[in-house]
């Protein structure tokens, strides 16, 4: 049977392979999820804490005021990519929102623990919003175009594995030095309120320092050998429209909605075991510092499995890889709710096999949805990698809010006790039952629900590393 003329399988031939990313691009792009994992730790990991514990705010205030600040990031995250990619086709970089990010999140990460208790818990709160929403929009600003760049960087299946493996080792690394130094920092004072400032003054020039590191590799042309070229024209549609264009990219590419499912299930499991870790900390194993040891038994073996998951996403393909990852974190999860019958040490074993996988499963989604970004591009046109990362951080940052909203209602319901810094306070047993759930059975529920999405995934590497024409790409079972 033909298959194509000689001339037409000598030309697909003859395509040149795309060229290796540098080791200093590969590091100044993963250095970025220094800043990336910052932000995403500590506001997860004491956040809610801070407010029912330190400033007396009831639990569901304090799961809305988080809500609340998510809410908008959802708002914005589509509008920022749009303009990311207006940034895009006028200058050819996406550089300028991340400088505004960088540079002003520091000082707005500051003032969120800066909160005098004497104001009250009303006051307290509407503190806490203003400023958490102000520094979640500085974030926006910097992640959906840091997001987008690595459809921009290279095309090649593997080094995009390579590219954001490596940012996930940064990633980890930077969860292990806040989730363990931010806490530290906190408790280096005697007095609480001192110590959550120094805590934030601190973690927020660090998360400043590493985005604007990330910052230079928006600097290169985007128009570099074996990449697509951005098509040389000036948008003037509106933001509204714009907006509208990541809706559509979101309705139009069936790889993309099934891929984002699943990331933000797993961003809500991952989010609620992120703020439920103080609580198991504090009230299962009877130690405020004990998540210190949560975070070092959850990351430390993470540093070591990222580079290991992508080995195996290079034999297996990303999505296979990506699966067994999930299954194993479910597993994990699973088995922590023995803690409610035997509350110990062993606790750290479990802990330290999810983070295993949970290196996975950031880098091999991450690493997955460039693919979709291009396969877009290949299909409908390029020039939309803002759009499609604008809708992906509304997305995780739905996630993650839904899981510190969803552990403050657990809280809520199950009668747990707010109080401020200087309080003593003893929790029911039905309280402590929820704080274990949501460490384990809910988390592991969700991972569960989210392999449904990935099971339909269509991408495979045949469909990413075609370099001839769009048409030699089969699309009939993909969008």
């Amino acid at each position: 049977m033909t298959t194509g003329s000689p001339d037409a399988v000598g030309a697909a031939a003859s395509v040149p392979a795309p060229p290796r990313l540098t080791r200093g691009t590969i590091a100044r792009y993963a250095v970025g999820s220094l800043g990336t994992g910052g932000f995403a730790t500590l506001p997860g990991l004491v956040l809610t804490y801070y407010l029912t514990d330190s400033l007396g705010v009831a639990a569901l205030v304090a799961g809305l005021v988080i809500a609340v600040s998510k809410v908008w990031d959802v708002i914005i995250d589509p509008i920022i990519g749009a303009l990311t990619d207006r940034d895009l086709a006028r200058h050819g970089t996406r550089r300028r929102l991340m400088l505004i990010g960088a540079i002003t999140l520091p000082v707005l990460f500051a003032l969120t623990f800066a909160v005098p208790p004497a104001l009250g818990p009303a006051v307290g709160a509407i503190w806490v919003l203003i400023a958490f929403t102000l520094t979640a929009t500085a974030f926006s600003l910097f992640q959906v175009p840091y997001i987008a760049l690595p459809a921009e960087l290279t095309p090649s299946y593997d080094e995009r594995t390579r590219l954001l493996t490596w940012r996930v080792v940064m990633l980890t690394l930077a969860i292990l030095v806040f989730g363990a130094g931010g806490p530290a920092l906190r408790g280096a004072a005697d007095d609480p309120v001192i110590g959550y400032l120094v805590m934030g003054i601190v973690a927020g020039l660090v998360i400043g320092a590493g985005m604007l590191i990330a910052v230079t590799v928006a600097r290169r042309p985007v128009n570099t050998p074996g990449v697509a070229p951005v098509a040389p024209v000036v948008d003037r549609t509106g933001i509204r429209e714009h907006y509208a264009a990541g809706i559509r990219s979101l309705r139009r590419s069936r790889p993309f909605r099934l891929l984002l499912s699943t990331f933000v299930l797993q961003a809500l499991a991952t989010g609620l075991m992120l703020a439920g870790a103080q609580y198991v900390a504090t009230w299962v194993l009877q130690s405020e510092d004990a998540v210190t040891l949560l975070f070092v038994a959850l990351i430390a073996p993470a540093l070591f499995a990222a580079p290991a998951w992508g080995v195996v996403a290079r034999r297996l393909g990303k999505e296979r890889t990506f699966a067994i990852a999930s299954v194993v974190f479910a597993i994990a999860a699973l088995s922590i709710v023995g803690v409610l019958w035997a509350p110990g040490a062993w606790i750290y074993a479990p802990v330290g096999i999810a983070g295993i996988a949970y290196a996975g499963m950031q880098s091999l989604p991450m690493a997955m949805l460039p693919d979709v970004i291009s396969h877009d591009g290949r299909t409908h046109g390029p020039g939309r990698a803002g759009a499609f990362s604008g809708v992906w951080t509304a997305g995780e940052t739905v996630g993650f809010a839904l899981g510190a909203t969803t552990l403050s209602i657990i809280l809520a319901v199950t009668g747990y006790v707010s109080s401020t810094a200087s309080e003593v306070v003893t929790q029911p047993d039905a309280a402590i039952t929820g704080i274990v759930i949501s460490f384990s059975v809910a988390p592991a529920v969700l991972i569960g629900l989210s392999l449904i999405a990935l099971a339909r995934y269509p991408l495979r590497r045949g469909d990413i590393e075609s370099h001839g024409s769009p048409d030699s790409v089969s699309t009939g079972d993909i969008d």
